[in-house]
């Protein structure tokens, strides 16, 4: 397979190029150089078609993995101007080079927050702009498929939060709080927390590479099993570190007044802090969707979530070797 993978100099991208770089022919677009695979990779915006549409040549198959996911991205127009417009740019360039496979991440956000473990077919409701955008994409996307939907294939994964090892985001953030006694819970600690390991992202975005079909329209969420609840995690922490794991526990009203107090300061000053009110509300918040369509798709996760925690857990904080699994 040619592979075109759209945005994949980050995190997730990086980790997805390594795993497929050798058994298929694979070309990287994004905005930013490539630390690790420079000689594959091509810099283009998708918000400009004349800068990338070209490298879709020959292409078998896109994975689209591009997208403004911040929290605190400005000015909002971003979100609209990345995610869903520039989306409908790929999808032309795909057509002017008749590619018809495409692959893409959208976001579990789509479902809004404290669902009762929504499948698929829930209804949507983000609740902000990030939300907003990822179900918007989407629905540019079912259009185009619906244009040919005899000879074009469309796999969208909706993944939550990922994690793992060399990545910078809200689960590192909160592993480094746990792992070196400076957590501060908020609540009572019993909603459930739904993660994905990046290493089972990939493999399942190999998995779609591998096993793509004319007239496929799927969509999946991705989360790894079982959803572990606040007071679970620091359990998880505390065995995989070996040591107890002290916290300090304050209620929600507290904690949400404290957000917003970061919130007005963040607007005073211009900067971005690393606590605000949509962190503390999403900190809080239930996180827990249903999976069963995945994990009965065919596709076998290489990793359970306590593996995949203890892995990041040992070479993020121990400086141990990362699990020689993720990279092959």
């Amino acid at each position: 397979m040619k592979v075109c993978i759209v945005g994949g100099s980050g995190f997730i991208g990086s980790r997805l190029i390594k795993n497929i770089v050798e058994s298929h022919s694979v070309v990287n677009i994004d905005k930013s150089q490539s630390s690790k695979f420079p000689e594959i990779t091509y810099i283009g915006d998708i918000r400009n078609n004349e800068q990338f549409e070209d490298r879709l040549k020959d292409q078998d198959i896109v994975v689209l993995l591009a997208a403004e996911h911040r929290d605190d991205v400005s000015p909002k127009s971003l979100y609209y101007d990345v995610n869903v417009d520039a989306t409908q740019n790929v999808l032309d360039a795909m057509d002017k080079h008749g590619v018809k496979n495409i692959i893409f991440t959208s976001s579990v956000a789509v479902y809004g927050l404290n669902k009762v473990n929504p499948d698929e077919n829930h209804a949507i409701d983000p609740f902000n702009d990030y939300g907003k955008s990822k179900y918007q994409a989407e629905e540019v996307l079912r259009a185009w498929y619906n244009k040919d939907s005899n000879s074009r294939s469309l796999n969208i994964i909706r993944p939550t939060v990922v994690f793992g090892e060399e990545n910078r985001g809200n689960v590192y953030n909160l592993l480094k709080q746990i792992a070196t006694g400076k957590f501060l819970r908020i609540g009572h600690g019993q909603n459930k927390k739904s993660m994905a390991y990046v290493g089972n992202i990939i493999a399942f975005i190999e998995y779609l590479i591998d096993n793509v079909a004319e007239g496929t329209n799927e969509v999946y969420n991705y989360i790894d099993k079982p959803d572990l609840s606040m007071n679970e995690l620091v359990s998880v922490v505390e065995k995989s570190m070996r040591k107890k794991v002290p916290s300090i526990r304050i209620p929600y009203s507290i904690g949400m007044l404290g957000g917003y107090c970061f919130d007005f300061l963040a607007t005073v000053t211009g900067k971005k802090l690393p606590i605000s009110s949509v962190r503390v509300k999403k900190f809080c918040a239930t996180t827990q969707f249903d999976a069963r369509k995945v994990h009965s798709s065919g596709f076998k996760a290489p990793f359970t979530l306590e593996e995949g925690l203890d892995s990041t857990l040992k070479s993020e904080f121990l400086g141990e070797q990362i699990n020689e699994k993720v990279l092959v």
